[in-house]
């Protein structure tokens, strides 16, 4: 313990000032003429830990821990990799299987942002809002999510451990899924009461955007004159199928655009061409809504074009850059987000919806964890969101028109 304590003092030594470091240069380049001279306090403080501390730190674990710390301070996507696992990472090859789960940073560990239906995370248990504490015995506090996002795939049939810490559970719970091959969910369509055409995507894979343009096409030779357009849950695939979806929408305007200190901005405009719908549309959003979903959200309410109801969505929107560094270790940087027409950065804000409905979530215990069961007399879960979105559309529907 004494032992541990110790890596633990000089660790956090060694990161607050390698963090100082970084924020006196970043803040100091543009307004002083010596951006180096905060260098001369963190060679001090090495220096000091060096010949006072109470025994030889071992400089090598603790500076590749630091740089673990910085990288990630600046977002859960910035990376330090060491040598051995830019190695790793250049020899990865896009593997065959998974777990179905999307997984970011917070708050220092992997959490779980969603997982796709019938995926082995699903059917083993994991849901949103999940701490995977360790994979593989390795805990997610001293990895880059890069790695954590490999070490989650793998060959089919092969197994990955967790210690997975669920909210209002008393201890960490172990866990073990076996890879499998994953099959992404296809966009589905049905009519709703009131002519409303209701349209769901748990994904932005490649395609995506005509599926929901046939079933657009569909529901509307089915009588449809609303649309529903349901992304939550919808944290995975392509940017650019988002950007396409938005357009499906939109006859004009700003969908969203990128740029970055040294990525000149890109903007992307609706093209009336690729225009298929005018129909009244609101889009559903939640917790676990990212990245392609938030730039549909996005785009649909800062364009006035309908309503985005649900919760604020997860926040996923940048561009990563590998820097190879002379000691064979790399940087991953983030160089470029994504921001919404008005100018919001999404990875900093999410979406906020336009009309907020929180979504009633059960309690699901553990494996092996007691709850006292639910009374007999209770009574099925409505989806408050998507009622609220029906009520908003038959009530615009209702609204007398202009002579």
């Amino acid at each position: 313990m004494r032992l541990r304590w110790k890596v633990t003092i000089v660790s956090f030594s060694t990161a607050l000032s390698l963090l100082l470091l970084m924020g006196a240069l970043l803040g100091q380049e543009k307004s002083s003429g010596d951006p180096y001279r905060p260098l001369s306090v963190f060679s001090e403080v090495l220096s000091r830990i060096q010949s006072d501390y109470v025994e030889e730190p071992n400089f090598r674990n603790v500076t590749e821990g630091a740089l673990h710390g910085m990288l990630e301070s600046l977002d859960p996507h910035s990376s330090y990799l060491s040598p051995q696992e830019y190695q790793r990472y250049q020899k990865r090859q896009d593997q065959q299987a998974g777990i179905g789960a999307i997984v970011s940073k917070r708050l220092g560990y992997v959490s779980v942002i969603t997982v796709l239906p019938n995926s082995p995370a699903e059917k083993a248990g994991l849901l949103p809002g999940d701490i995977l504490e360790s994979i593989d015995g390795r805990s997610t506090r001293e990895i880059s999510l890069a790695e954590a996002t490999w070490l989650l795939e793998g060959a089919p049939g092969t197994k990955v451990s967790f210690s997975v810490v669920r909210e209002r559970a008393t201890e960490p719970k172990p866990m073990e899924i076996t890879r499998q091959p994953i099959r992404l969910p296809d966009v589905t369509g049905q009519a709703l009461e009131a002519g409303i055409g209701y349209i769901r995507a748990r994904v932005f894979s490649m395609g995506t955007t005509e599926k929901i343009a046939d079933q657009i096409r569909q529901l509307r030779n089915r009588g449809a004159g609303k649309f529903i357009l349901d992304l939550r849950d919808n944290a995975y695939g392509d940017v650019e199928e988002g950007i396409a979806t938005a357009n499906l929408f939109l006859r004009e305007g700003l969908i969203s655009y990128l740029e970055g200190q040294e990525v000149p901005r890109k903007s992307f405009l609706a093209e009336e061409s690729k225009a298929v719908s005018a129909e009244p549309l609101a889009v559903l959003v939640n917790a676990s809504s990212g990245g392609a979903a938030e730039i549909v959200a996005s785009a649909i309410l800062e364009n006035k074009r309908g309503e985005v109801v649900g919760e604020r969505t997860f926040g996923i929107g940048s561009v990563q850059k590998v820097f190879p560094l002379d000691d064979g270790s790399a940087l991953i940087l983030s160089v470029a987000k994504y921001f919404t027409p008005v100018g919001k950065a999404i990875p900093d804000n999410g979406v906020v919806p336009s009309v907020a409905v929180e979504e009633e979530r059960e309690f699901v215990p553990l494996g092996g964890e007691e709850i006292e069961p639910p009374p007999e007399t209770q009574k099925p879960r409505e989806d408050a969101p998507l009622k609220r979105a029906i009520e908003l559309l038959t009530a615009a529907a209702e609204l007398p028109q202009a002579a």
